[in-house]
């Protein structure tokens, strides 16, 4: 009697590894149904049942695709890494959805017609309404993995967090579940919504009931990547060993003693790894002996170490047969703290240390965090703000980190744990690729970059004075051009002001407005408290009042507006500010009434001031959010800025695009820096302005620096024909090297 599955045959049409898979239901035209296969070729393969070749291929996604999802009337919806997902019906695209800032690892169509589910490494999950973002659910605390449907009003997901969130779609998170020790890459839902199913990087398969972890199945491979339920109510899992297996609770499916042993043998020889944290801190001395597992276990999957002839083994309890069973032997646990032991988790993230640290004897000792590849300083003093605690602490803080994580270097990860999705090794927050070289100067500002440990280059080269503003005699050094002017980590900003003048005009404009305009003596002394509280020269903080009274007059008619806008202008880069004008509450007429500016047809001055006002809105996260968000509208409204050969503007429309390519390479998304590129190669074409063209090289530095597919795209642009004449040009000295810069990586 042959229980298992047999291989029908094998399918090929990617160019490399097979990231996703899923059934697309039968239809009139396919009765059989269809297979739909998602790759790191960026395609999606549709095959029919009885053909190793696809019937045709999805072509659109501009990185790997990683999670698909069918729905009715042969609609397939797909997440990728291009930060996208997109819905296909048959062979065609017909909507994208853009939003997410990071990877999409999991997408399912709702029951409900046209409502889709997206979950992203951005740690956002979002619920989308004929192709429109309807609404964000925010709530894990890293990257979301999986997604299942429990009804049309409630779903579930997982993440790297290793938590389970059940979820109502109004937005409502209904209960969280914890088990997991390490990311869950998986989850799948029984028939009838009797209990889930979820597996991960901890090597466990777990069944959930009733909201409890009901039973955990160990396996003896590190990662179980994937998990469904069959309608029969088995359960099949796919690990990092290449090894599919089903398991059952039915008697009759189960499989023969002799492959029942083979499986236990098998997970007794099993290697843990006491650094992956999955049996929590291991000190081999404290252990007790085989005489431990007289006793019988309290719950189903509950672990238990003993320590025979010098070696660390691990047991399960299982309450079905009543016994402990062996899972594994624990290798290198010589007592092995986490200092020494490599990655640690903390709150659902990898770290290569966690420290505790004991602020006075009395109090309570903090958890310190930290990675090697982060900035010890920084982490010092989000550690003090994050237990509010005394900034006296921070050299000691810092010191301490430095002294106990000396020497270290990043590790590689070992090659036999890659993760199917990225290819790489596990995903370890904080572990960017490519180390950057000490910088120089900052070219904006002109210090240098202080990094920890590099006395010798703390004080700012001779010659490192600021190329935007010339402060200092701009000296280009005869010895070779350290690269200091990207990529650019941080937004450039317009700060120049004359709060006087500004004032004086925006009276004398008071002036001669209409009566339903005209400000009060008491609001032309509010918005000058404004300004002051702005521009640094008061410590107040803006109040409501203030803002009322500026939104009053940016609204006024174009010919008299411009102190206003001015006004709005420098006021924007307060967070105060940013925050009101840039939150989910009021951002829309904010961005409404700066894009009405940006028409080429109407003045100027305002065209200017609304373009320094955009990118002033880069100070801070609300601004940051919403100029992401908005990226479209306002990169397509701002380049019609460029026909009025204004000097002025063509700075400020470089520098917005500048501002742009800052955020676009944290967040690395292609479709983003495709358009951002595609605007610095229009305006270049009108620009004469070097300062513009100083700012728009550094934005095209910043977008392609470390990315490929950037590179490619600025190519097959043309960019680097259209820059090459920068390369000669004699003063400024900045214009010419940063072109040689950029020419050098295209």
């Amino acid at each position: 009697l042959n229980r298992g599955f047999t291989e029908m045959h094998c399918m090929t049409g990617h160019s490399n590894f097979v990231s996703c898979v899923c059934i697309i239901p039968p239809s009139d035209l396919y009765p059989r149904g269809l297979i739909a296969t998602g790759g790191n070729d960026h395609n999606i393969c549709i095959f029919t049942v009885d053909n190793p070749a696809p019937l045709y291929i999805l072509k659109g996604h501009k990185n790997t695709v990683c999670s698909l999802s069918s729905g009715k009337f042969g609609t397939l919806l797909s997440g990728s890494w291009d930060t996208t997902a997109k819905v296909w019906l048959n062979d065609r695209c017909m909507m994208t959805l853009q939003g997410h800032t990071a990877a999409i690892w999991a997408v399912k169509i709702l029951p409900e017609q046209g409502l889709m589910l997206t979950g992203s490494a951005d740690k956002t999950i979002k619920l989308w309404k004929a192709g429109r973002c309807e609404r964000t659910f925010t709530g894990h605390e890293d990257c979301v993995r999986g997604l299942a449907i429990l009804s049309e009003m409630e779903f579930l997901s997982c993440a790297n967090d290793a938590s389970v969130r059940k979820w109502h779609i109004s937005g409502e998170c209904l209960q969280v579940y914890y088990g997991h020790t390490n990311y869950i890459y998986s989850i799948s839902v029984f028939p009838q919504c009797k209990g889930f199913v979820t597996t991960g990087e901890d090597r466990s398969l777990r069944i959930w009931k009733q909201g409890e972890c009901a039973q955990t199945i160990r396996l003896p491979a590190q990662s179980v990547w994937c998990c469904c339920v069959l309608d029969n109510g088995d359960i099949v899992v796919g690990a990092s060993d290449g090894i599919i297996r089903v398991f059952t609770e039915s008697l009759e499916r189960t499989a023969s003693a002799e492959e029942i042993q083979a499986f236990e043998n098998e997970l007794s020889q099993a290697s843990i790894d006491p650094k992956t944290g999955d049996l929590g801190d291991i000190n081999a001395d404290d252990l007790p002996g085989r005489e431990h597992l007289k006793d019988p276990g309290t719950r189903d999957g509950q672990t238990r170490l003993i320590k025979d002839n010098g070696k660390v083994e691990a047991y399960q309890w299982s309450v079905s047969e009543g016994r402990w069973i062996k899972i594994g032997d624990v290798v290198g646990s010589s007592g092995a703290t986490q200092q020494t032991s490599g990655k640690v988790l903390f709150e659902g993230k990898e770290y290569d240390y966690v420290f505790t640290i004991d602020v006075n004897e009395s109090g309570p000792s903090y958890k310190l965090p930290y990675n090697i590849t982060d900035d010890p300083w920084l982490t010092a003093y989000n550690f003090l703000q994050r237990n509010d605690l005394n900034p006296m602490f921070l050299d000691q803080v810092a010191k301490f980190i430095m002294d106990n994580t000396k020497g270290q270097t990043l590790l590689s990860t070992s090659a036999q744990f890659s993760d199917p999705f990225t290819g790489a090794g596990r995903y370890v927050p904080g572990s960017s690729s490519g180390s950057s070289t000490i910088p120089a100067a900052d070219p904006f500002t002109g210090a240098g970059r202080y990094v920890p440990g590099s006395a010798s280059n703390a004080v700012a080269p001779v010659g490192g004075v600021d190329p935007f503003t010339g402060m200092g005699a701009y000296q280009s050094a005869a010895a070779k051009v350290e690269n200091i002017y990207f990529p650019k980590k941080d937004a450039v900003t317009f700060d120049q002001a004359n709060p006087t003048q500004i004032l004086g005009k925006l009276k004398e404009l008071n002036g001669s407005a209409s009566e339903e305009h005209k400000l009060t003596e008491d609001d032309l002394i509010i918005l000058e408290k404004l300004l002051s509280a702005t521009c640094n020269t008061s410590a107040e903080i803006p109040t409501a009042q203030q803002l009322q009274t500026l939104w009053r007059a940016v609204n006024w008619p174009e010919d008299i507006v411009f102190p206003a806008l001015d006004i709005l202008r420098l006021s924007v880069r307060h967070p105060t500010v940013n925050e009101n004008f840039c939150s989910e509450k009021d951002h829309v007429q904010f961005i409404i009434l700066l894009l009405k500016f940006l028409n080429p047809e109407g003045k100027q001055a305002n065209q200017l001031l609304a373009l320094r006002a955009l990118c002033n809105c880069f100070v801070s996260q609300a601004g940051q959010k919403l100029m992401m968000e908005q990226r479209d509208e306002i990169m397509t409204q701002a380049i019609e800025t460029k026909s009025g050969n204004n000097k002025n503007i063509h700075i400020a429309l470089a520098t917005l695009t500048l501002n742009y390519a800052v955020c676009l390479r944290k967040v690395n998304n292609i479709e983003g820096k495709a358009q951002c590129l595609s605007v610095i190669s229009t305006v270049m074409e009108v620009v004469q302005d070097l300062e513009a063209i100083f700012r728009l090289l550094v934005a095209l530095g910043t977008l392609i620096s470390d990315d490929t597919n950037a590179v490619q795209l600025a190519k097959s642009l043309g960019v680097d024909s259209q820059i090459k004449k920068y390369a000669s040009v004699s003063e400024p000295a900045k214009v010419k090297e940063c072109c040689r810069f950029v020419l050098n990586l295209l």
